[in-house]
């Protein structure tokens, strides 16, 4: 099946893709923490968006992707969270005020009522501390601390394309949380340490992302790469932490993910995606799919399952005339 999952953050952790419009808003509503949270669209008919969403001891980091326009409103969250474009042109409201850019990281207060706007292929992130941090960065959110903010956030996502597993990507995560309530606290200004991946690592990590059909070879990586063997086993790990094949199976792993995620059959089969990707045995495949991502296959399958049962009934009416 071909993969129609977009570009987006923290895509090891998909959680919805090609969404209606009430499945998308159940969605965003559970992993953003806005129970009253809505969504405008600016026509009728197809897929709204996307989903990502990774939590933590620290909090939580939601990725939403609109597939096209809309308004995002009514969010009444207990506590502050940041907001982050990451592509396209989204613009913010607070108050009913006018339509700005979000052009940096956002400190979006509960009595602000934000609502944002965001036209097709747009994307933003929403991050949600699990303690007050947030809450002294209302009384802290000069420039300088925000910007401070952003380039931690920045690295994290960096980083974040080389999670070894489930429990790296979680501990990472509250170590983002622990750095960012530090940088509010005026603990600590931490350097933001996100080096440009050398070209020829480059060239290999492409070759492992963009070619889903081939087969692990380390010579032949080696040799796309224009290094040797060793060299290329020993740069990976210091500047992934990963080896070669790890990286190769961990990108097989996301590709059955995202056909289970983007699967609109009946009954997803299993056992067929990961086939397709190259497991030969599905005990062992299901152990690997659990250490990557915190879940086994079946509980990806279920948890979409319910989310659509808790689609909100008022769905079709949230179009914009």
């Amino acid at each position: 099946m071909r993969n129609t999952v977009p570009d987006l953050e923290l895509d090891a952790y998909l959680r919805v893709n090609r969404a209606s419009l009430g499945e998308w808003l159940a969605a965003i509503r559970e992993m953003s923490g806005c129970d009253d949270m809505e969504c405008r669209l600016y026509r009728d008919g197809g897929p709204v968006g996307a989903l990502s969403a990774l939590g933590s001891d620290g909090g939580n980091v939601v990725c939403v992707y609109a597939t096209q326009g809309m308004d995002i409103m009514g969010c009444r969250s207990a506590d502050p969270v940041l907001l982050l474009a990451r592509a396209g042109n989204p613009e913010i409201s607070l108050q009913n005020g006018p339509w700005k850019p979000l052009a940096r990281l956002r400190l979006a207060r509960p009595s602000d009522r934000f609502r944002l706007r965001l036209p097709a292929s747009s994307q933003v992130m929403i991050l949600r501390p699990a303690s007050g941090m947030l809450g002294r960065l209302a009384r802290n959110d000069g420039a300088g601390v925000l910007a401070a903010c952003e380039n931690l956030i920045t690295c994290y996502l960096h980083r974040s394309s080389f999670f070894r597993d489930d429990a790296h990507a979680r501990d990472m995560t509250t170590q983002l949380f622990c750095q960012l309530a530090k940088v509010v606290g005026n603990e600590a200004r931490i350097p933001c340490q996100c080096r440009e991946l050398d070209r020829r690592l480059l060239r290999a990590i492409e070759k492992i992302r963009r070619e889903p059909d081939w087969d692990f070879d380390l010579q032949e990586l080696a040799s796309h790469s224009g290094v040797s063997e060793r060299n290329l086993y020993y740069l990976m790990k210091r500047e992934t932490g990963m080896t070669p094949y790890r990286l190769y199976q961990r990108h097989r792993l996301m590709r059955v993910r995202h056909q289970l995620v983007d699967c609109q059959c009946e009954v997803p089969h299993i056992s067929w995606y990961a086939a397709d990707a190259g497991f030969s045995h599905l005990g062992r495949f299901a152990a690997l799919y659990r250490d990557h991502f915190g879940e086994l296959p079946s509980e990806t399958v279920q948890w979409r399952r319910n989310l659509q049962r808790r689609e909100p009934d008022n769905a079709a009416d949230l179009v914009l005339s």
